[in-house]
């Protein structure tokens, strides 16, 4: 497989001034992508980190998100969580559902309706995505990939 294209104005990523800039650069373009998402369906920017969060949950660790983790990983307090997720709530994003074990436990669970609605949404970033990765082989996606799990793994030490 070919090395990347790269734009003829970045610079090599070999040290960390330049590894900052592009994940910046990333990060910025992603909550750009994400705020839009926001504004166009009446949310807010924690709506949708928030969304995010119970989405991601089960592929994470096989376990839905609970609004007690919501609030750990978002760094909020238990109001603004309950606000938020009675947001997501009356827009149809989310149901939260009960433990049958333990009725003290909620799980939230993000809808289907609502799943299809970002995935159309959330379309040309996929798109983008794909087409980055089809400029790596196997080797190096799996080089990014460790990467990218030890960078989320050092940071979330920071929390």
């Amino acid at each position: 497989m070919h090395s990347p294209r790269r734009e003829p104005s970045a610079p090599p990523a070999t040290d960390l001034q330049a590894f900052a800039v592009l994940l910046r650069r990333m990060n910025s373009e992603f909550n750009r992508i994400a705020h839009d998402f926001a504004q166009d369906h009446h949310l807010h920017t924690t709506d949708i980190q928030a969304l995010s969060a119970i989405m991601d949950a089960e592929a994470e660790d096989g376990q839905p998100m609970t609004p007690g983790r919501l609030r750990e990983r978002l760094n909020l307090t238990s109001g603004a969580v309950t606000a938020c997720l009675d947001r997501l709530e009356r827009a149809g994003h989310i149901t939260r559902i009960r433990d049958a074990g333990d009725r003290r436990v909620v799980h939230l669970h993000y809808n289907d309706s609502a799943r299809q609605l970002a995935r159309r949404y959330f379309h040309p970033l996929a798109r983008s995505t794909d087409a980055a990765r089809s400029q790596f082989d196997d080797e190096q996606l799996a080089t990014v990939t460790a990467f990218l799990q030890a960078l989320n793994h050092e940071l979330a030490q920071e929390r």
